[in-house]
């Protein structure tokens, strides 16, 4: 094996286990203890890694404990969207040290917001006094399919002219960082796996709600992106054979039926429901974004509004079974919500999406669904644009090895440590 996957398979042990022995990580990868004792060597060298502490004995001589250095790295990552612009610098870790929201792409010209989203990465790096030269990249995800060699080629209404926009490349030579692109539930699936959202459960889904509905897929740890980067795009799933257009060209999708555009439709066609909400016209006849829009709906449904609940429910009643249909195919254990607009109206989809699949999964008899909320649902894909650099520089392709499921299932006494000691090699 390389030398360089050897590193990335030994960083990501250790990024997972949080402190474990040189022992355990020979369990755990698989590689021979004189492999271990090197690259061991060379990321303590580096930085990247550093000794903090010793285990608690078990009878023989203590073992000494390695943790992840996580001040030696950062990543930037940008979540692209026509409502807002989310910035978010995190540490080797993944924890979030520097975050910042700013006015989105609106009917700016492309090169125009690219250079404004230069000086805001600039101002955020600054912010916390990090070394730029620390800073491994940037991770951009937008909405709508994103390929490195064109940009976006197919983009939401509001965001048409972004299309064949070489985003990637411009964004590098604006901010002199390297740039990877994602779609935004794939980020943010990666980003809540990342953070240790979904402990002790390497595979799941991350159903996401931005402007859009999508869907991230983590099976056994790593992203699954399908060949053109595009899978889990259950907004575009057929629920309705008849229902209405979408933008994407189809009919009946769960976007066009159950997405922030389609519940503020509804609730502007309906005078009661729009007053309650406050949805009124800007200054020269502009409307606010659909995002400030469904943040309106769902902040009048959350004071009592019983029109604006409904609009509510029955989204959700439609993402609910988009979900229940991807967790029949993958045979889902775990469903974590996310995204902006489900960090604005998680509670009342959480129990309507839980109510279906323990209705109607076809595997319930074996195993239940278990649906969360994001703790960090409205960030979660700047969060994951972070992670995607993170993992790049850490992660390897495990092919034929031995998942990381599978060898940090054991519980290993000989690494208890203390949380003072976690403490301590976060301060060094």
């Amino acid at each position: 094996m390389p030398h360089a996957t050897s590193r990335a398979a030994v960083l990501d042990v250790i990024r997972a286990a949080g402190t474990i022995s040189r022992v355990r990580l020979i369990k755990a990868t698989g590689f021979t203890g004189a492999t271990i004792s090197t690259v061991v060597r060379r990321l303590i060298d580096d930085g990247l890694v550093t000794e903090v502490g010793r285990s608690e004995s078990t009878g023989g001589k203590p073992r000494t404990l390695l943790a992840l250095n996580e001040s030696a790295r950062y990543a930037v990552g940008v979540h692209l969207d026509h409502s807002g612009i989310t910035y978010a610098l995190t540490d080797l870790g993944g924890s979030v040290v520097a975050r910042m929201s700013r006015a989105g792409v609106g009917t700016d010209n492309p090169p125009a917001v690219v250079a404004r989203m230069a000086d805001e990465v600039d101002k955020l790096i600054q912010s916390v006094g990090v070394s730029r030269e620390l800073v491994l990249g940037l991770g951009l995800v937008s909405p709508g399919p994103l390929t490195p060699a064109s940009g976006m080629r197919l983009t939401p209404p509001t965001m048409r002219h972004w299309e064949e926009f070489p985003l990637d490349q411009a964004l590098a030579e604006a901010t002199g960082l390297p740039v990877l692109l994602e779609n935004d539930a794939t980020a943010a699936a990666l980003g809540e796996h990342w953070s240790g959202a979904v402990p002790g459960n390497p595979s799941f889904a991350a159903v996401y709600m931005g402007t859009g509905i999508g869907a991230g897929l983590m099976i056994d740890g790593v992203v699954y992106r399908g060949p053109s980067g595009n899978a889990g795009e259950i907004g575009h799933m057929c629920l309705d054979a008849d229902g209405p257009d979408c933008w994407c060209g189809a009919r009946g999708c769960t976007e066009a039926l159950a997405g922030p555009a389609a519940i503020v439709t509804q609730a502007r066609a309906d005078a009661r429901i729009a007053r309650a909400a406050g949805l009124t016209q800007g200054p020269g006849g502009q409307r606010p974004s659909v995002a400030a829009d469904f943040a309106a709906v769902a902040r009048a449904a959350r004071l009592g509004d019983t029109g604006a609940r409904e609009l509510l429910e029955g989204s959700a009643r439609w993402l609910a079974l988009a979900t229940r249909a991807l967790a029949n195919i993958m045979d889902l254990e775990t469903v974590v919500l996310t995204g902006p607009s489900l960090a604005i109206a998680g509670p009342v989809y959480l129990p309507l999406i839980q109510e279906e699949l323990d209705r109607a999964f076809f595997a319930r008899s074996t195993h239940p669904v278990v649906v969360h909320l994001s703790d960090s649902a409205a960030s979660a894909p700047a969060i994951g644009a972070a992670t995607m650099v993170l993992r790049a520089e850490l992660v390897p392709l495990r092919q034929g090895s031995l998942p990381l499921s599978t060898a940090l299932t054991e519980p290993d006494p000989e690494v208890a440590v203390s949380a003072t000691q976690k403490r301590t090699a976060r301060a060094h």
